[in-house]
């Protein structure tokens, strides 16, 4: 079971454009109640607050917009910011129009067009504003300015586009500041989605690689197993009794084989699911456990299991392979002590598997599950772990790893809709 991968940085875009929508509507409801009680300049409110009412609705749009989908089209930003630059014309038109100092708010709009839109819709947000800018030197409401010396009104209008300047300025270095960090959110998403394919694409090699000797390999144990199978019963082997053990041995080790390239072709050949055997979690691991425990010996293992019995999985035989892979490794690590212990977390299954050796170096542990990461120092070493790591997140679950105060541990969550027939389980 794979996640879907999906680019949520316009939707974040469209958050951060809410937030600043927050931002300008009090930024405009102080500035109105400044210019109608402070400077005593009559406004049209009622109009002005229609306006600002709107704005509101907008954003509380926009919000829902934004908590129902993950994406977010070009198109619906586009028209959000159009809103907002009728919004401001109609601002501006009731309030002098051109010649109001809060005219050059358009760049803001523009400024943040140019960053969250295509190229097309930018230059024609530029047009569109460009328009009402015209518009507004012909067409406008005029203001009643109190009785003033002209000087006092010129510092009026600089006090005016001083205080534009700040709030377009602010809002500017906030709004592309959060861009910036979402983009670089993305690009990190994006780079690990091309190290988990390079990965998977090696995977996918390995795979071939092993289903080829598999294959190639077939025969040659078939034939050798005809041949001891000869042997055992020709009387100068049978009348042996340790040449005879022996052979018994090499029948085991051999069967052995054929048990393993036949797991790899079926695991290669076959859908998951077709021909694969029907179980319950708890069964599985039983089996799992006896099978390791008979073919590796180990001096001695601790085996806890509480999963309920009702739980039906698939027995897969990829995973069995992945599991011995991780108890291989703690028996590597502490050949005199393993313990394993499995349990059902919620919606999960969860494996953990402890050893008492020297546990994983932090270079290791830091770069968990990458191919060839190994202090082994032999060839193909760290592909084990990395087989792991990728199977069961493949399954869409996850693997951990930590050092204790003795020895290691690792930790797999698998979910059980990844592992139940259908996606169905037992309670």
């Amino acid at each position: 079971m794979t996640t879907p991968l999906r680019d949520t940085s316009s939707n974040k875009n469209l958050f951060l454009l809410a937030q600043l929508r927050w931002l300008a509507v009090a930024g405009q409801v102080f500035t109105i109640m400044v210019v109608h009680i402070w400077f005593h300049i009559p406004l049209p409110l009622q109009e002005m607050v229609s306006v600002l009412l709107f704005l509101v609705a907008l954003n509380l749009v926009t919000l829902w917009r934004h908590r129902r989908s993950e994406t977010v089209t070009n198109a619906e930003l586009f028209f959000e910011l159009l809103l907002d630059v009728a919004a401001l014309t109609i601002q501006l038109y009731l309030s002098g129009g051109a010649a109001n100092p809060f005219i050059s708010l358009y760049l803001l709009q523009i400024g943040l067009g140019a960053v969250l839109l295509e190229t097309w819709s930018a230059w024609t947000l530029v047009l569109i504003a460009g328009g009402c800018f015209v518009w507004l030197t012909t067409t406008f409401r005029p203001l009643t300015l109190p009785d003033a010396p002209r000087e006092g009104l010129f510092d009026l209008h600089i006090g005016g586009m001083f205080v534009c300047f700040l709030l377009a300025a602010s809002l500017l270095v906030q709004f592309i500041t959060r861009i910036n960090a979402n983009l670089r959110a993305r690009d990190t998403h994006l780079a690990d989605l091309r190290q988990k394919s390079a990965e998977e694409d090696h995977i996918v090699r390995i795979g071939l690689l092993a289903s080829g000797a598999a294959h190639e390999l077939g025969t040659p144990l078939a034939t050798l197993s005809v041949i001891l199978n000869d042997w055992r019963h020709m009387a100068q082997f049978s009348s042996d009794p340790d040449l005879a053990e022996e052979m018994a041995e090499m029948q085991n080790q051999l069967d052995r084989c054929k048990a393993i390239v036949s797991g790899i072709l079926m695991s290669s050949g076959e859908a998951r699911g077709e021909g694969t055997l029907h179980t319950t979690a708890g069964a599985f691991f039983d089996e799992v456990i006896a099978e390791w425990r008979a073919s590796r010996s180990p001096a001695h293992l601790e085996y806890r299991n509480t999963i309920d019995e009702g739980v039906a999985i698939i027995s897969d035989h990829a995973l069995k392979q992945v599991i011995f892979n991780v108890f291989d490794n703690a028996l590597e690590a502490s050949p005199d002590w393993v313990r394993v212990s499995v349990r059902r977390q919620g919606e999960e299954l969860v494996l953990t598997v402890r050893d008492q050796g020297g546990g994983f170096a932090e270079e290791i542990l830091s770069e968990f599950g990458k191919p060839y990461r190994s202090t082994k120092n032999r060839p193909g070493g760290g592909l084990g772990l990395f087989l792991v790591v990728n199977v069961v997140r493949k399954l869409g679950g996850s693997v951990r790893a930590m050092n204790g105060d003795r020895g290691a541990s690792v930790t797999l969550n698998l979910p059980l809709s990844a592992l139940t027939p259908d996606g169905r389980h037992g309670a």
